[in-house]
């Protein structure tokens, strides 16, 4: 793939300044998981802002209301989904000797724990701290990349 070897061209072209401090796949890992981090960031922010307008949706079909903050965090989580798991397999966890589909199913569950535990601190975070959406997802966001990390590492791409 053209766009992998690009990605680790720059990826390497920076590695020696923070070489003393990671290995390769943790450095690649951390990379590749904030830059996926910020854009999910991004995303929340232009989807509660500006698709879903910070208002509560119902559906009457199933007689359900849905926020704002937890539509942008579904699509967000659909959106990074995709990008975090070509990311981890095809740049970061390239000497994995497990087939494809178990790597996804793996990463599906560990995405899905990730993002529950995210989702569930950011409705603390709103609900009960009263914090601006946008600023509850960062916190929820980077109290679960540890989690997020153990879990690839030691169960996705093992």
């Amino acid at each position: 793939m053209k766009l992998v070897s690009i990605i680790h061209r720059i990826l390497d072209f920076f590695y020696p300044l923070f070489k003393r401090f990671f290995d390769q796949t943790t450095y690649y890992y951390a990379v590749c998981g904030v830059g996926n981090l910020v854009l999910s960031w991004i995303l929340f922010f232009v989807f509660f802002q500006y698709v879903f307008k910070k208002q509560f949706f119902h559906l009457d079909i199933i007689n359900f209301t849905f926020s704002a903050y937890t539509l942008s965090a579904l699509l967000c989580f659909i959106i990074t989904f995709i990008i975090g798991f070509l990311l981890m397999k095809f740049v970061v966890f390239t000497e994995s000797g497990l087939k494809g589909r178990v790597q996804f199913f793996r990463y599906a569950v560990s995405a899905v724990i990730s993002s529950t535990v995210s989702w569930g601190l950011l409705k603390m975070f709103i609900e009960v701290f009263n914090f601006f959406p946008s600023v509850a997802n960062i916190f929820a966001s980077c109290l679960v990349v540890i989690v997020s990390y153990i879990l690839q590492r030691k169960f996705t791409f093992k």
